[in-house]
């Protein structure tokens, strides 16, 4: 008989939306001190090391091909795949079974995502369109990590139904910026590079078809889809969306018969990886994907991200210079300005019409302040920056500009999502 110390504990199920939330909430506090020290470290008295560090450069030559590239690189074209494999996943998940698998729950916060991307896109090119057309698709990018975080500092004050409309706003945001990376920042295709990405896609499909579930020979297609997209001229980081994409939705056993005891039997080694083998397949390859990987991606590579790009040079000349750059006023009008007025319109003509309702018990502000939220637009317009300048100067405006676009837009939807909705300040007028 086993004593109370060796009882077998609970098991925890997987829920979806409150591990998704609770990742991004508390990777979005990393993000943000990553951000802060990539700052600091690059204006200060040690800048030279900030800039050798990522400017250092690793060769691997694999089979006689030589791939090399400086740390920077590395960890904007290889670590963030694993940030779009999550991406990928979290759309498989979403529109198969989440907030966008049928059309009338997908359609608000759809027609959200496409305003908000419509809008800031032509501020930009209205105020910037002549001197840089290039970084139009900068204030289009949602960071989710931190509108999420941002939403959470109005607590019970924020209804469950608004942040799932945000996740499904991020969500085809997410898609629409991998559809324009994909698009507008991929030159010099090279055809039979394209043609081995093919051939990895298609021997994925047929290892999956054959039921083989050796997760290192996925990896190894999964490198080699990555290296075929980078040497084709196409952004690799797309090859991480891909995988999610291909992502099986379904377990491999049913749940239902499965037995309990056997599950949570931890008493030797042996016992512990039957339980682990039980637990993979009792849910989705999605599901264990997004979460085995998703805290890996929030608290890790995402905040190494940011480490590497946000450091911006706060010198009186590149505020000055900044200060009139349309490079720098476009995107500051485009996220600040431009993402709330594109999801508000949207969701007052979805309203009017009819075609889509939006979420439950939520007032005006709550909207606004979503769509303020949307204006964070850190991880991606960062990413983006990257791929749409070569210019120092450029890309170092265009990179102050979503910084403080960021802030602004972070204080400004705290502000709105910490008000009393309307219905408590009635009811408290009342009594």
């Amino acid at each position: 008989m086993r004593n109370a110390s060796s009882k077998t504990p609970e098991p925890r199920t997987l829920s979806p939306l409150r591990d998704f939330l609770a990742a991004e909430s508390s990777g979005a506090m990393l993000l943000a001190v990553a951000s802060i020290v990539a700052l600091i470290w690059a204006n200060s008295p040690w800048s030279a090391s900030y800039d050798s560090l990522w400017e250092m450069r690793f060769a691997i030559d694999f089979a006689g091909h030589l791939l090399d590239l400086d740390l920077r690189h590395w960890v904007n074209d290889a670590l963030m795949t694993l940030f779009f494999l999550v991406v990928g996943l979290e759309i498989k998940r979403e529109v198969v079974s989440g907030h966008l698998a049928s059309l009338r729950s997908a359609l608000m916060p759809g027609l959200a995502a496409v305003g908000g991307m419509a809008i800031p896109a032509l501020m930009y090119l209205a105020i910037a369109g002549s001197t840089a057309p290039r970084g139009w698709a900068i204030p289009v990018a949602t960071d989710i990590a931190l509108a999420i975080g941002v939403l959470s500092i109005g607590g019970s004050r924020v209804p469950t139904s608004l942040r799932a409309f945000l996740l499904g706003l991020a969500i085809v945001d997410d898609i629409g910026a991998i559809v324009i990376i994909a698009v507008f920042y991929s030159s010099g295709v090279e055809p039979k590079w394209l043609v081995g990405f093919g051939l990895a896609i298609t021997a994925t499909l047929c290892v999956r078809r054959w039921g083989i579930h050796a997760a290192p020979l996925y990896w190894a297609l999964g490198a080699a889809a990555w290296l075929c997209l980078h040497e084709a001229g196409v952004h690799p980081t797309l090859a991480g969306v891909a995988f999610g994409l291909l992502a099986p939705t379904t377990p491999r056993h049913d749940p239902e018969y499965i037995d309990i005891e056997e599950l949570t039997d931890v008493n030797d080694v042996h016992a512990a990886r039957q339980s682990v083998q039980l637990a993979r397949g009792s849910v989705s390859v999605v599901e264990w994907l997004l979460h085995t990987l998703h805290p890996f991606t929030g608290y890790l590579i995402v905040p190494i991200f940011a480490l590497a790009n946000a450091g911006i040079d706060l010198s009186l000349t590149s505020l000055r210079g900044a200060a009139t750059s349309a490079v720098a006023w476009g995107i500051m009008f485009g996220l600040v300005c431009g993402k709330p007025l594109g999801i508000a319109a949207m969701v007052g003509v979805a309203r009017r019409t009819g075609i889509a309702d939006p979420p439950h018990g939520v007032d005006r502000a709550r909207l606004a302040g979503v769509g303020a939220a949307g204006g964070i637009g850190f991880t991606v317009a960062l990413f983006i920056t990257e791929l749409a300048f070569d210019d120092a100067t450029q890309r170092s405006e265009a990179k102050l500009a979503v910084f403080v676009a960021s802030l602004i837009a972070a204080a400004l939807a705290a502000f709105l999502l910490r008000r009393p909705s309307l219905e408590t300040s009635a009811t408290a007028q009342t009594r």
